[in-house]
């Protein structure tokens, strides 16, 4: 069973936010061709500096995303959504925890998301859910 996405595309996205979000969607994409350790060395780049991003924030950006993006809005755009969700927060100084995982009880599955406060940002499960497996959070250093 998949985690419940946002199958719908949100309403009430401000302009601005959709229009930024539509610029940061090219950048997501080609972001989430990259392997782990680039996607994980360039978030720890764009991360730098960042105060950490409120749920409201976080939230607001992942509905942004999913609003401009079908793709996005479904429930295999878990990694461009969250990768354009955390750039979108950086576009106004904040950063939530980007995270990768799994759901280890069958069956098995990959998912990627953005966290606040401690919690999963409109993943519609319980925090635990998933085992974290790469996390960029605000201040985190880069390491091997």
């Amino acid at each position: 069973m998949e985690p419940p996405c946002a199958l719908e595309r949100p309403t009430g996205v401000p302009f601005t936010r959709r229009l930024a979000a539509r610029l940061v969607m090219p950048l997501a994409l080609v972001l989430s061709l990259l392997p782990p350790r680039r996607i994980r060395a360039v978030l720890h780049l764009a991360c730098r500096g960042a105060a950490p991003a409120t749920a409201t924030q976080a939230k607001n950006a992942r509905d942004a995303m999913c609003a401009v993006s079908l793709r996005c809005a479904g429930p295999k755009g878990c990694l461009p959504r969250s990768l354009g969700a955390a750039l979108l927060c950086r576009l106004g100084g904040s950063w939530p925890t980007w995270c990768t995982g799994v759901r280890v009880v069958p069956p098995f599955t990959a998912h990627a998301w953005i966290e606040a406060d401690g919690h999963l940002v409109d993943e519609g499960v319980p925090d635990d859910y998933f085992t974290r497996l790469i996390t960029v959070a605000p201040g985190s250093r880069s390491g091997r």
